[in-house]
């Protein structure tokens, strides 16, 4: 059984106050696979342009991620986005997005992805990710989602209708707001598991994550880090530690969902610590080991009701 993640492949160019970079690998995929990488086999789906390295690739495949059903047109452009984050690095201005190959991408699903049990699909046009969905032959074990903003404002009706399908939605504090019209977080998210999820994740940047079942909340802080270099794909990394955890242990009961959390926070924050996937492409099971254990003490106490 195994892992599949759909979710773009694309180049980025980013500036923060701390620096900028010229056109670099990005993508909500690509971060996705390199994360997950590190617990378990990926089978990716995508689509590149004729523009996108072959190399890049090859690195992914020996990373045990499976490319067989990322889609090259040699003929076109892979899709491209450029941005400049603000001092809080919260917040960032979108200067230039190119669409490209991802206007018109139509996912398949080959043969050897339909022993899929657990399914990532990335920040895409939720068109896209049920299509994904409604291609596999078995229901997967646990389907998880990620969305945003955009889609609530331009394909509400198509959004719905795949937040419906799912089992995991992760969207951040201000989306969840969007999504549900109300300011509280936990009503919210109450709301939106209403709409058909079973386990809502609120992500919350540099003050951690929220994790809500039925009445059930759980709390991950983020790591306080002395420098953050480029928060950009920060969340995908979140993603593929949060499903590669479950898909590793094959266990999706709540208390499993909590360490998943964790797993995806460190995750994320090894992400931020350098541009694009530098960072995440360098880390080892002890880098990981250790980040997690930083975790464990950030929020480890004992007290003494009396």
């Amino acid at each position: 059984m195994s892992l599949v993640v759909v979710g773009s492949m694309a180049f980025d160019a980013i500036e923060t106050p701390f620096g900028k970079t010229g056109k670099i690998v990005g993508g909500a995929g690509t971060y996705i696979a390199w994360c997950a990488s590190n617990f378990t086999p990926v089978k990716q789906i995508s689509v590149v342009g004729g523009d996108f390295p072959q190399a890049e690739l090859d690195a992914l495949t020996a990373r045990n991620v499976d490319v067989e059903a990322v889609q090259i047109k040699k003929d076109e452009k892979t899709f491209f986005w450029s941005g400049r984050y603000h001092m809080d690095m919260n917040t960032r201005d979108t200067l230039e997005t190119q669409l490209n190959v991802l206007g018109d991408f139509q996912p398949v699903v080959p043969d050897s992805y339909q022993d899929c049990e657990f399914l990532m699909l990335g920040n895409l046009a939720p068109s896209v990710q049920s299509s994904v969905i409604e291609q596999l032959k078995n229901r997967p074990k646990l389907i998880v989602m990620d969305t945003m903003n955009f889609w609530m404002e331009i394909a509400m009706d198509d959004l719905k209708k795949t937040i419906s399908m799912v089992d995991v939605l992760m969207v951040n504090d201000s989306e969840a707001r969007q999504l549900s019209g109300d300011y509280s977080l936990v009503r919210a998210a109450q709301t939106i598991m209403a709409m058909g999820p079973k386990y809502i994740i609120i992500k919350k940047g540099e003050h951690g994550a929220l994790l809500f079942h039925g009445n059930q909340v759980f709390f991950a802080p983020a790591l306080p880090l002395e420098e953050v270099f480029d928060p950009t794909g920060a969340g995908d990394t979140f993603a593929g530690g949060f499903i590669a955890h479950l898909a590793k242990t094959k266990d999706i009961s709540f208390d499993n969902m909590k360490t998943a959390i964790i797993v995806g926070s460190a995750m994320a924050s090894f992400c931020v610590e350098k541009f694009g996937t530098e960072r995440i492409r360098e880390i080892g099971k002890e880098d990981i080991d250790a980040r997690l254990s930083e975790f464990v003490q950030l929020s480890n106490f004992d007290i003494s009701l009396v």
